[in-house]
């Protein structure tokens, strides 16, 4: 059961968790509609930043019924009369096909024959029906054209933002099928290129123009969730909506004024762009951050819908599809995963803004070339959980160092310098697993401390006094070890045990020299701290002390001992027993091997291997010390040999 607790903390596995847990959390959100809103915006933006062309479309011209064409005929609707004149006078420049988006479902006299006869005799006029349906009325065809199919239904889908986006291709009324509007204008343009409208061969159900299939827009296709998707409907791009379209006014039409070349050959588009006859739609391309939402004319929203059709059947180009829901949710998987990779290698706050940023901008980039590839990929649900999966990491990642960093700087930081406790953080990977010190076997240098008759001399002393007097010692002491890279392991009492060669691991024979050098320099601190303790507590009328030193080099563990609540750092074997014993060495015997010195200091010969001749010793012997079979050779330090001379010189005197 440890085994596998520990598995689950591991930082892949808590990644793999977390971002799985993200990733269900943002399809959740998705399955549920929470994010259609926003996910159909970032749709428009994309579509948006598709190349536009610089030039409008050379197939399609547009006849514009504008506010001054109202005035000059003085009337709305427009008479029969008008329409026939101006319908017959556009026959007359040959356009390949004509669209009229104005819907005449009852006659307006006067010339209501003479429009019945332009629309029978010219077999290439296309006229408007709503096909209505819910709360929308429908509106018949012109009575001379019904039950023909040279009528096709204008109706629009808007989303729930009221932004069209989808277009119509069919309708299923039961008895027959509809043509929409634009699919019939299209249908007639391709016509003469040897285009028809077929079958897929793959699935019979789907419209192929050219060499292109047009698979339609299912209920839960891209960001939507159970959108009406009745009859055969495609995602609408838009291309060319900055570029407008060659518009003629209808004044223009009538009146003479256009070259019979611009319209030759043309799919041609009449309908009403006067801002007082109400036929106005938002598309993509109408709103964006800090911009007017502008809205299209109806009759422009069906000339970009015929493009689009043209531009399927005659250059090969699809509108854009979604993938599977199967495809989305590993797409959307892959961002949460990489999101909390994210999380666990990146810790610095500003490169996490960076990289976050910079995730999203390679994501938008990757999304955009999709588009361009005539693919919807997602973007808001990958980026959701690329988000949350890196912050929720990071956070992870932020109170697990947080607590880390606790524990070793409440291990180290009281007992080491500033230096060393930073050094430990930043190499904390070798330190810690699962929330405690890793066990090392390491070489290390333990010295240990005691005071000579503290007991006796702590006998006499208030306990007040008594306290101030040893935590100046004390203090003293932990200091001196510090500035000589020295760990306080613990406190006894009246005696201190420190390591050196902890906890940074040492991996050369020369650090494990320099690090028995700084014990020997650190005890020989500490006896001139003594001194002046001594003086400073002869003056105030404490009683000196003399301090003994044991400092043994060797094998050791070291690592946290104690609970989850109560841990301290420590070195334990054969190097620390032995360590203590020389502190204890002989310590009832007096004044033996202290001389004229406040401190003694005792070494075993594996610390005196790493000296050199940089310190003048004294040869103790060989001995066995307590609790150990085999026997020690001890050696006294006396001092550093271009100082000690003069001392044992004073001490053979004496």
């Amino acid at each position: 059961m440890d085994a596998i607790f520990k598995t689950l903390k591991s930082p892949p596995v808590t990644v793999i968790i977390v971002s799985a847990l993200v990733v269900l959390a943002v399809l959740g959100l998705r399955s549920a509609g929470h994010l259609e809103t926003i996910e159909l915006s970032a749709y428009d933006w994309f579509v948006r930043f598709l190349p536009e062309d610089s030039a409008p479309d050379p197939r399609i011209v547009l006849i514009g019924i504008t506010e001054n064409d109202i005035r000059r005929q003085q009337r709305w609707p427009l008479t029969d009369a008008t329409m026939a004149k101006a319908l017959e006078k556009l026959m007359q420049y040959r356009p390949r096909a004509v669209g009229v988006d104005i819907y005449r479902d009852f006659p307006v006299p006067p010339g209501s024959d003479a429009l019945d006869a332009v629309l029978t005799s010219h077999a290439r006029i296309i006229t408007v029906m709503k096909f209505g349906g819910g709360a929308q009325a429908s509106i018949a065809p012109p009575h001379a054209l019904q039950q023909t199919d040279r009528v096709g239904f204008n109706d629009l889908l808007l989303d729930r933002d009221g932004i069209v986006r989808r277009g119509l291709l069919f309708l299923d009324e039961g008895e027959r099928v509809a043509y929409s509007f634009p699919l019939r204008l299209a249908l007639l343009y391709l016509q003469e290129a040897g285009i028809i409208s077929q079958a897929d061969p793959v699935n019979p159900e789907h419209l192929r123009l050219g060499t292109t299939t047009l698979r339609p827009l299912e209920s839960h296709d891209g960001a939507y969730l159970g959108v009406d998707a009745r009859g055969y409907q495609i995602m609408l791009d838009f291309q060319g909506a900055g570029a407008p379209l060659t518009t003629f006014s209808l004044s223009a039409l009538l009146a003479g004024h256009i070259n019979p070349a611009l319209i030759r050959n043309k799919i041609v588009l009449m309908g009403v762009t006067a801002e007082s006859v109400p036929d106005l739609f938002h598309t993509p391309y109408s709103a964006g951050l800090g911009v007017e939402r502008q809205a299209m004319y109806g009759v422009l929203v069906h000339a970009h819908i015929v493009g689009q059709l043209l531009r399927a059947g005659l250059d090969g180009r699809s509108p854009l599809m979604p993938g599977s829901r199967v495809q989305e949710a590993l797409w959307i998987a892959l961002w949460g995963l990489v999101g909390g990779i994210l999380g666990l290698g990146v810790r610095s706050p500003w490169r996490f803004a960076l990289s976050a940023l910079g995730g999203l901008a390679l994501l938008a980039f990757i999304v955009h070339l999709s588009f361009l590839k005539e693919w919807w990929l997602p973007f808001v649900p990958p980026a959701l959980a690329w988000l949350t999966s890196a912050s929720l990491i990071t956070a992870y990642v932020s109170n697990q160092e947080k607590r880390d960093r606790s524990l070793l700087m409440q291990l180290f930081t009281k007992h080491v310098s500033r230096e060393v406790a930073e050094t430990i953080w930043e190499q904390r990977e070798q330190f810690l697993v699962g929330g405690r010190l890793r066990t090392q076997k390491v070489i290390v240098t333990v010295l240990f401390t005691d005071l000579e008759g503290f007991t006796p001399v702590s006998e006499k002393m208030e306990p007040q006094a008594l306290l101030d007097w040893l935590n100046e010692y004390m203090d003293t002491m932990a200091k001196v070890v510090m500035e000589h890279g020295g760990v306080i392991d613990d406190y006894y009492g009246d005696s201190i045990k420190a390591d050196f060669g902890v906890p940074l691991p040492r991996t050369t024979d020369t650090e494990n020299g320099q690090d028995a050098r700084n014990a020997v320099e650190c005890a020989l601190a500490m006896e001139r701290e003594m001194d002046l303790l001594n003086a400073t507590w002869r003056e105030q009328g404490l009683p000196p002390i003399r301090m003994r030193i044991g400092i043994y080099t060797g094998p050791a563990v070291a690592g946290s001992l104690g609970s989850a609540q109560r841990l301290k750092f420590t070195t334990i074997g054969d190097t620390v027993n032995i360590a203590s014993r020389l502190e204890s060495f002989e310590k009832d015997v007096g004044d033996s091997h202290f001389g004229m010195s406040s401190c003694r200091i005792l070494i075993g010969e594996s610390t005196l291997r790493y000296l050199g001749n940089q310190y003048l010793t004294q040869l103790i012997g060989a001995t066995s010390l307590k609790g150990k079979a085999e026997k020690i050779t001890v050696y006294r330090v006396v001092g550093r040999a271009d100082q000690a001379s003069a001392a044992i010189g004073e001490e053979e005197r004496a």
